[in-house]
């Protein structure tokens, strides 16, 4: 009680507290037990209040008696004498909604004891197991394969192999926690990291901020090395995989391609064809694809600074490719050949910048470079460095055919289809046949890029060494390029019945007469010639190699082993009529079979139906939650791989040591004029301003 209030009530009033009070009120309780009901309670409480305030000192007793709160709380009590029965306001209070609650409360906090059981901790055997299991990309590197890791896994996991999943064998119930699960032992992890209350947000090296769509709709950008009207495989199959990808309207396509200056352009591309503008390439890209597919395709064409290498026959691009797809935009990428984008790629990562990243292989570079001088040390080199970035730059690697090197986190599936043009023809000729008309006029030919990588030599070769077996066989070559000198000599000196042709198009009307397409090719991953030959009605003769193995299942492709067998097949190719091919033929070489199988093994289809980044596995009617990102050694050591690359390519001289084109680590001057770009220096300052 402040000072003030005292003053108040009298230079003499003092406030007294009398503690006998209290035993007082126990006496009483005691004299009043026999009594019993409201009366005794309000006896003793009456009396305990009156001695407690108005008996305490003699002095100003009245003063403190007449204090409004004492007033208050007297007037409170008579009201409360006037209830009948004690027990009519507690038993109403027991009833109450409130107490039921304060009950369910206190029983929904009490637990079972089966209940309670913690999760247990991993043990060294399982640490040990997950840590092998984390590391099979990287173990693989160093010779050791895949089912050695699993047997090591299952020795450590074995005594445990009843303990892996929650809850118990005990308790009656399955241990598995998804009857659909692949891998027990990353749900065992991701059990415990439940149960410590662990959440991950990204790695070591990883950028945890990733797009989310905001529209409802995925974007789907394809990077590509190479563009029309370069007629080679990077330019022609991802142009149709984006016009079939945005067919079916459930994700945004980019085609992101690359610009090449004008002396460039005069190397690269064929009859003297340049371009001013990129809106103007753009335009001779959409008309050339509108012609084949029959539909308008609903994309976007972007285009990135390439530089044309002349040792290397082929664009590498010039600066950060990843820069020219918008942050907006950055939720799926397609590497179309990544290992070829990335060997000199100074710049963001991919898995940092995109949600998932697929990427598409093409080429067999190291049988290429083993034709070159000291191919055997280069192809040593290019085949580690390719391991590097496409483990440190992908998600996930789609192979052609075996032909190609065998990349870390990569599936062997033909993803490719034949421009419906082909199939077109093909219907055509079936058609003609059924009407008892002459399909097919001509003989053999070959087409291709005449350079010797190309299949020249293997032709040459096999022709020369069967000159006489083969007496009065003409063979057509359609073709340009870097060797077509030197091939059409070596062919004069042998005496070869060779026919060399200007390159055309494989639809031109002037090669539909024609019933042998002759591959001889063993460079090629999966040579697009031979199924568009296919898709025509023709008979093929090919090597028995792993890049024809798509092609084996088509009664009109007929392989050689051995030189005699090639004698042997061509003989029969011209002895004979090719069978039409059946609806589920002509399916399986279209582009939509080839979307479809694109999407099942890219995983593509379950990343565009996934709205979260999470994968929920059931036990027990309990749901655990295993983050896709969750941390394991496998991605460190991909995060240090891409960071260690970044470092070794933003040296200038490293970049020329290994090959680079001079300057490309930035664009130049004519690129930002073209494209209409911020300089270099002004796009990635110095200081950072």
């Amino acid at each position: 009680i402040s000072k003030k209030v005292l003053e108040k009530w009298g230079p003499t009033a003092k406030l007294g507290i009398d503690l006998s009070a209290i035993k007082n009120a126990i006496v009483a309780e005691g004299e009043d037990e026999d009594k019993g009901g409201i009366v005794g309670f309000d006896r003793r409480r009456k009396l305990g209040f009156r001695e407690f305030w108005g008996e305490g000192k003699e002095e100003g007793g009245g003063q403190f008696g007449e204090w409004e709160p004492i007033r208050v709380l007297k007037r409170r009590l008579r009201e409360l004498e006037k209830k009948s029965e004690f027990g009519e306001i507690f038993g109403g209070f027991k009833n109450s909604e409130f107490v039921e609650k304060l009950k369910s409360s206190l029983k929904a906090i009490r637990k079972e004891p089966q209940e309670s059981k913690e999760v247990p901790p991993l043990d060294v055997p399982e640490l040990l197991a997950y840590l092998v299991r984390q590391s099979e990309p990287f173990l693989d590197q160093l010779g050791v394969r895949k089912d050695v890791c699993d047997k090591i896994v299952e020795g450590l996991c074995r005594k445990r192999k009843n303990q892996f999943l929650l809850p118990s064998l005990s308790s009656g119930k399955s241990t598995l926690l998804d009857e659909n699960a692949n891998d027990e032992l990353d749900l065992r992890i991701a059990s415990v990291l439940q149960s410590t209350g662990h959440c991950y947000d990204g790695g070591f090296w990883t950028d945890s901020s990733k797009h989310h769509p905001s529209d409802g709709k995925r974007h789907v950008a394809i990077v590509t090395t190479a563009s029309l009207p370069w007629m080679t495989g990077t330019a022609v199959n991802p142009l149709f995989r984006a016009a079939y990808l945005a067919k079916s309207e459930k994700q945004n396509v980019t085609l992101l391609v690359p610009w090449l200056c004008k002396s460039d352009q005069e190397l690269v591309y064929p009859n003297n064809l340049t371009f001013t503008s990129p809106e103007e390439q753009e335009n001779y890209i959409r008309n050339w694809l509108e012609e084949r597919v029959g539909f308008k395709a609903d994309f976007k064409i972007s285009f990135y600074p390439g530089k044309f290498s002349k040792e290397r026959r082929s664009i590498i691009p010039a600066g950060d490719t990843s820069k020219f797809v918008p942050s907006k935009d950055a939720d799926i990428a397609i590497l179309e050949e990544p290992e070829h984008l990335n060997w000199y790629h100074h710049g963001k990562r991919w898995t940092d910048k995109f949600n998932h990243v697929v990427g598409v292989v093409h080429t067999n570079y190291l049988e290429y470079i083993k034709r070159e001088k000291n191919g055997a040390l280069q192809a040593f080199l290019v085949k580690h460095i390719n391991n590097l970035v496409t483990r440190a730059y992908c998600h996930k690697v789609l192979r052609l055919s075996a032909a190609t090197q065998d990349l870390p986190k990569s599936v062997i599936c033909n993803v490719h289809g034949v421009n419906p043009k082909f199939l077109k023809i093909g219907e055509k000729v079936a058609a003609e046949r059924e009407l008892g008309q002459q399909a097919f006029s001509k003989g053999a030919y070959f087409l291709g890029k005449m350079v010797w990588a190309k299949g020249y030599k293997e032709l040459i070769d096999l022709l020369a060494k069967h000159k006489n077996e083969l007496d009065g066989f003409k063979l057509d070559v359609f073709g340009n390029g870097e060797d077509a000198n030197e091939v059409q000599s070596t062919v004069k000196r042998l005496d070869l019945n060779l026919n060399f042709l200007k390159g055309r198009d494989h639809a031109d009307d002037s090669l539909h007469g024609y019933k042998v397409f002759i591959n001889p090719s063993i460079s090629d991953v999966l040579c697009t010639a031979t199924a568009e030959a296919l898709a025509m009605g023709k008979f093929v003769v090919c090597a028995d190699h792993p890049s024809n193995e798509y092609f084996r299942s088509f009664p009109n492709c007929l392989t050689y082993k051995t030189s005699e067998d090639f004698v042997a097949r061509v003989k029969e190719a011209l002895a004979n009529e090719p069978q039409p091919l059946t609806p589920e033929q002509r399916y399986n070489l279209s582009w939509e079979a080839a979307t479809q199988r694109f999407m099942q093994y890219s995983e593509l289809d379950r990343v565009l139906d996934s709205e979260k980044d999470v994968k929920l596995s059931k036990t027990n009617g309990k749901s655990i939650t295993k983050a896709v990102s969750m941390p394991n050694l496998s991605e460190m050591i991909d995060g240090g791989l891409a960071f260690a690359h970044y470092c070794l390519t933003g040296n200038e001289f490293l970049r020329l040591c290994t090959g680079a084109i001079p300057g490309t680590r930035d664009y130049d001057k004519q690129h930002c004029k073209d494209l209409h770009l911020l300089p270099p220096q002004v796009e990635n300052p110095i200081y950072g301003w």
